[in-house]
C-alpha cells in the first residue's frame, strides 16, 4: 500500500485489511482444513444454486423447478448455515477454531431455515394453524436469524427486530397512541416464518432473485481485476488536476457503486488506494477520508444498482425497473457533480496539485492516447446499446442469439487489443505514484465493459426480467474469467497456456465462493428486515406511525418532512444499505404520501421512498454510528468523528434534495417532456447544486460574504423549486368535474399521473377524503376504460366516478384506493406562464455574486501587487 513517499503509517494496511474481512462480509474467520473447504463447498454450491433457478434451463428442461418460496427458503438456509460458520460468538475469538457448537447451530439453522422448502405443501395445507412442531421450528428458526444477524451485522438491526417482537406478542398492553390487538405467540411464529408477509417476504424475494446475481456478478468483476481497472483508469483521467487524486476517488466510487451494494464495501474497495493518494496531494486525513465516504454513499444512489435498492422499489412502488432508474437519474448525477466541485473548492482553497507526471510525452501522442482511451471507454457501452437497438428492430426473434454472437466476437477483438497493456495481476492496492498514462490505462481493459453494457442491452432493449438479465450478464462475466488469462497468454505468445487455463478456473470458483460469502451480509439483513415488514402487516404499526408524525408535526408539511428524516437517521443506523431502504420504506415512506395528501400535497410514491431511501443512507455518515465514517477514517488513520462530521457536511447536498423533489418532482423527470425539457431540467438542478455548495464551502471565486451567501442561496431555491414563487403568483392547477374531468382522464398522455381527489370509507369504517397522482396506463376512447389500463375498475353515474374494483398489486392498489372510493374532482395544470421563468431572476442573482467576487478578488489583486 505504501509508497516510497507515502506518509501514510504501515499500520493503515492493516486495518484497512481487517475492515476489508469484516465489512465486505468474507467473515471474521478464517477457517482452515476441512472446515475451510466446507464454507467454500457451500459458497460455491450457494451460487450454482442461484444461477441454475436464475437460468431458463429449468423451464426448458422441466427440472428442478422451484416455487419463490422454496427458493427465499433455501436461500436464508445457505445464508445462516455460512453467517454461523464464518462468524463467532465474539469478534475476539475471530482467530479460534469453529467450535462444535457453532457447526451445530449452524445445520440448526440451515434446516428451520429450509422448512418451509422441505414440507411446503404440508405448511401450506393449514395455512394459520400451524402445528406445533412447525411454530418449534419457526421459533428456532427465528433466534438463530437474529443471532446471526448480531454476529454480522451488530445489535441495532437485532434490537429493531426484537423491539418489534414484543410490540407483536404484547400490543395490548402497550400506550393508547401504539396500542393493537396483540397476537399468540404461535400466530405470530406463523405469520413472521411459515408464509410468505414476513422472513420469506418480498425482501428476501429480491435478495434470492435480483441482489445474489448483482453481488456474484460485482465478485467476478473483482476477480478479473476490474476493480483496480477502474480505479487507475479514473486516477488517470483525473490524477493531474487541483486535487486530482480526490476528484479519481469520486469517479472510481461512481464506477464502484455501480456494482456494489453497501456503502462501507466502496469505502474498502476504493479507500486504500484512493485515501493514501488523497493526502499524499496535501488533503489532511480527516478531509482525504470524507471525500472517500460522500463519494461511496453517493455509489448507493447511482443507478443501475443503487445498493439493490433499484430492484426493491420495484416491487414497492410497483413501476418498471427502467422507471426506477430514470427518476433517480438527475439526483444522482447532481450529486456526483456536486462532489466533484466540493473536492475542487477545496483544492483551489488549499492552493493543491495533482500527481507528477512521468514523463512529458510529445503533444501529439498524448492526444492520441486520451482521445483514443475516452472514445474507447464511452464508445463500448454506446455501441453496445446501438448495435443491440438495431439487432433488436432487425431481427426480433434472433436479436439474443445474434447478440451473443456479437459481443463475443467484441470480447476477443478488444481483449486482442488490450494484450500489449493488459495486466491479470493488478492489485487494487498496489500504490500509484505518479500519473500513469491515461490512454494505455483505459484500453488495458475496456473489455470489462463489455458485460455492463450486455446488462443494460438486456434491461433497456430485450426489456428481460431483471433476474434473467443479470443471469445472462454474470455468465458472460464469468466466461471472461474463465477465458481472459489463457487468451492472453496465448495473444502474447506466452506459452503455457494450459497453466493459465488451470488459473482462470480457479478465479471463476474463488469468484463464485467469494460472491457467495459476500451475500451472507444482505440475505440475513433483508430475512430479519422481513420481521420488521411482518410486524408492519401483522399490527398496523404504520398507521401509528403517521398518527405519531402528524401529532408532532401539527400538520405542517416541512416540520413532517423534517421529522420523517430524523427517523430515518435513526432507523438506518448501522444497517446495510437494502436492509436499511426496507425498514425505512415500510414505516415511513406510506407515512409521507398520507400526510402528504391530507394536507394538499401530493406527492409521488417513487418520491417518497427516495426520499426515506436518502435519509437511511445518511446514517452510513452521520456520527455517533457513520460505519463508513468510520471504515475510511481508519484507513486515513483519522479522528471517525471529525471525519463523520466533514463528510456529513460535504453530503449536505443530499439532505437538501429529498426535500425539493418532494415539491418538484420534475427532479425525478416526473412531468417533464421532450429532450429539451430534460436537459433545461437537468442543466437547473446542476447549477442549483453547484450554487448550494457554494453557500455551504462559503467560496466561489474567493471567500464568499454573508450577503452573497444569502443571494446564492435565494437562487438555489429559485432553481431547485422555482414552484415556490410561482404557485403563489398563479395557481398551478385547475379543477375539473363531470364530463370535464371524463375529458381531462381521456386526453392524459400516455402513462400519465393523473392528480385526482377521493372520498369514501376503508374497510376499517375510516372516512377518508385525499388526494392521490393516479397512473392512468395507455390511452382508451373512454375514461373508464382509461382508468382500467392503470387497473381502476370504475361506473360513472350523476354522482361521478364510483370505483368498483382495485386491481390487485397495481400502483392503485399501493396508493390505498379501495373499492367503494368516488372520484370527487380531477385536477389539471393551469394556464399559467412555464415556472421556468424564475430560472432568469436566479442567473441574474449568481450573476451579481459573479461580479462582486471577481471585482473584490481584482481589489486584493492589486493591493497585493502594490504591497513592497
Amino acid at each position: 500500500m505504501h509508497g516510497a513517499n507515502d506518509p501514510t503509517p504501515a499500520p493503515t494496511t492493516t486495518v484497512a485489511r481487517r475492515i476489508r474481512a469484516a465489512h465486505l462480509a468474507m467473515g471474521l474467520r478464517q477457517p482452515e482444513g476441512r472446515m475451510a473447504a466446507v464454507v467454500a463447498i457451500t459458497g460455491l454450491a450457494w451460487s450454482l444454486f442461484q444461477l441454475w433457478v436464475a437460468s431458463p434451463l429449468p423451464e426448458w428442461l422441466g427440472v428442478g423447478v422451484f416455487n419463490e418460496a422454496r427458493i427465499r427458503s433455501i436461500h436464508l438456509a445457505f445464508a445462516v448455515f455460512l453467517a454461523l460458520l464464518a462468524y463467532p460468538v465474539l469478534r475476539r475469538h475471530a482467530d479460534r477454531p469453529v467450535p462444535m457448537a457453532d457447526i451445530v447451530l449452524a445445520a440448526l439453522a440451515a434446516l428451520s431455515a429450509g422448512y418451509l422448502a422441505l414440507f411446503y405443501e404440508s405448511v401450506g395445507a393449514h395455512t394459520g394453524d400451524p402445528t406445533g412442531i412447525e411454530v418449534a421450528f419457526a421459533a428456532v428458526g427465528v433466534a438463530l436469524l437474529l443471532e446471526s444477524t448480531r454476529r454480522v451485522l451488530g445489535l441495532p438491526m437485532v434490537g429493531l427486530a426484537a423491539t418489534l417482537l414484543v410490540y407483536i406478542l404484547f400490543g395490548e398492553q402497550m400506550p393508547d397512541l401504539i396500542a393493537h390487538k396483540g397476537a399468540s405467540f404461535s400466530h405470530a411464529m406463523g405469520h413472521l416464518w411459515l408464509g410468505t408477509e414476513g422472513v420469506f417476504g418480498v425482501a428476501l424475494g429480491v435478495s434470492a432473485g435480483f441482489i445474489f446475481l448483482f453481488v456474484v456478478f460485482g465478485a467476478l468483476l473483482e476477480t478479473a481485476g476490474a476493480g483496480s481497472y477502474f480505479i487507475r483508469s479514473a486516477v488517470a483521467l483525473l490524477g493531474h488536476l487541483r486535487g486530482g487524486p480526490a476528484k479519481a476517488a469520486v469517479v472510481a466510487s461512481a464506477a464502484t457503486g455501480l456494482i456494489s451494494g453497501s456503502s462501507i464495501t466502496n469505502v474498502v474497495t476504493t479507500g486504500p488506494l484512493t485515501i493514501p493518494l488523497t493526502k499524499r496531494v496535501g488533503y489532511p486525513a480527516e478531509k482525504a477520508a470524507a471525500i472517500e465516504v460522500a463519494a461511496s454513499v453517493n455509489g448507493q444512489v447511482m443507478p443501475p444498482v443503487m445498493g439493490a435498492a433499484a430492484f426493491l422499489m420495484v416491487e414497492y412502488v410497483g413501476v418498471p425497473y427502467v422507471q426506477v432508474l430514470k427518476h433517480a437519474l438527475i439526483s444522482a448525477l447532481v450529486s456526483y457533480l456536486g462532489l466533484l466541485y466540493i473536492v475542487h473548492l477545496e483544492a483551489v482553497k488549499a492552493d493543491l496539485r495533482g500527481l507528477p507526471r512521468r514523463h512529458s510525452p510529445r503533444w501529439q501522442r498524448s492526444l492520441a492516447n486520451v482521445s483514443l482511451g475516452v472514445l474507447g471507454f464511452a464508445g463500448v457501452l454506446a455501441t453496445v446499446s446501438l448495435i443491440g437497438t438495431v439487432v433488436h428492430a432487425l431481427v426480433p426473434k434472433l436479436s439474443f442469439a445474434v447478440m451473443a454472437l456479437l459481443l463475443l466476437v467484441a470480447y476477443l477483438v478488444l481483449l486482442r487489443l488490450s494484450a500489449p497493456f493488459a495486466s491479470t495481476d493488478d492489485s487494487a492496492e498496489r500504490p500509484i505514484t505518479a500519473l500513469p498514462a491515461f490512454g494505455p490505462t483505459v484500453r488495458s481493459g475496456l473489455y470489462f465493459l463489455l458485460p455492463v453494457g450486455a446488462l443494460v442491452w438486456n434491461l433497456v432493449i430485450e426489456q428481460l426480467s431483471p433476474t434473467r438479465a443479470a443471469f445472462w450478464a454474470t455468465l458472460f462475466l464469468a466466461f471472461i474469467v474463465l477465458t481472459q488469462r489463457p487468451l492472453l497468454a496465448w495473444f502474447r505468445g506466452e506459452g503455457d497456456v494450459v497453466a493459465s487455463a488451470w488459473r482462470g478456473a480457479q478465479d471463476l470458483v474463488d469468484g463464485l465462493a467469494t460472491g457467495a460469502r459476500n451475500m451472507v451480509t444482505v440475505a440475513v439483513a433483508t430475512a430479519t428486515a422481513g420481521i420488521i415488514v411482518g410486524t408492519v402487516t401483522l399490527t398496523g404499526i404504520g398507521l401509528v406511525m403517521t398518527d405519531l408524525v402528524t401529532a408532532l408535526s401539527g400538520g405542517n408539511i416541512l416540520l413532517m418532512l423534517v421529522l420523517v428524516a430524523l427517523i430515518c437517521l435513526v432507523l438506518g443506523m448501522g444497517l446495510p444499505t437494502t436492509a436499511n431502504y426496507i425498514v425505512v420504506s415500510s414505516l415511513m415512506a406510506p407515512v409521507i404520501v398520507s400526510l402528504g395528501a391530507q394536507n394538499g400535497l401530493l406527492i409521488p410514491l417513487i418520491a417518497a421512498h427516495l426520499f426515506v431511501f436518502y435519509f437511511g443512507l445518511m446514517a452510513d455518515i452521520a456520527p455517533p454510528i457513520g460505519l463508513a465514517s468510520y471504515a475510511a477514517a481508519s484507513i486515513a488513520v483519522a479522528n471517525p468523528f471529525r471525519t463523520g462530521k466533514i463528510a456529513f457536511r460535504y453530503s449536505l447536498r443530499m439532505v437538501l434534495l429529498p426535500f425539493m423533489f418532494v415539491f418538484n418532482p420534475q427532479l425525478l423527470l416526473i412531468g417533464v417532456e421532450g429532450v429539451g425539457h430534460t436537459l433545461i431540467t437537468l442543466a437547473s438542478a446542476t447549477l442549483a447544486g453547484f450554487a448550494f455548495i457554494s453557500v455551504n464551502q462559503a467560496w466561489l471565486l474567493i471567500k464568499s460574504t454573508g450577503r452573497e451567501r444569502l443571494m446564492m442561496l435565494l437562487a438555489v431555491f429559485m432553481l431547485f423549486n422555482p414552484g415556490m414563487f410561482m404557485d403563489p403568483l398563479f395557481a398551478p392547477y385547475d379543477a375539473l368535474t363531470g364530463e370535464a374531468a371524463e375529458a381531462a382522464i381521456v386526453e392524459a398522455p400516455p402513462n400519465a399521473r393523473l392528480r385526482v381527489y377521493l372520498s369514501g370509507t376503508t374497510l376499517e369504517g375510516e372516512q377518508v377524503e385525499r388526494g392521490v397522482l393516479l397512473p392512468l396506463g395507455e390511452p382508451a376512447p373512454t375514461a373508464t376504460r382509461r382508468l382500467a389500463n392503470g387497473g381502476v375498475g370504475s361506473v360513472i353515474s350523476e354522482a361521478g366516478f364510483t370505483i368498483t374494483r382495485v386491481e390487485f398489486g397495481s400502483q392503485a392498489a399501493k396508493l390505498g384506493i379501495q373499492a367503494g372510493f368516488r372520484i370527487t374532482a380531477v385536477e389539471v395544470p393551469s394556464d399559467r406562464p412555464a415556472q421556468e421563468w424564475m430560472f432568469l431572476p436566479a442567473l441574474a442573482l449568481i450573476g451579481a455574486v459573479v461580479r462582486l467576487q471577481r471585482r473584490r478578488r481584482a481589489a486584493l489583486a492589486d493591493t497585493a501587487s502594490a504591497a513592497p
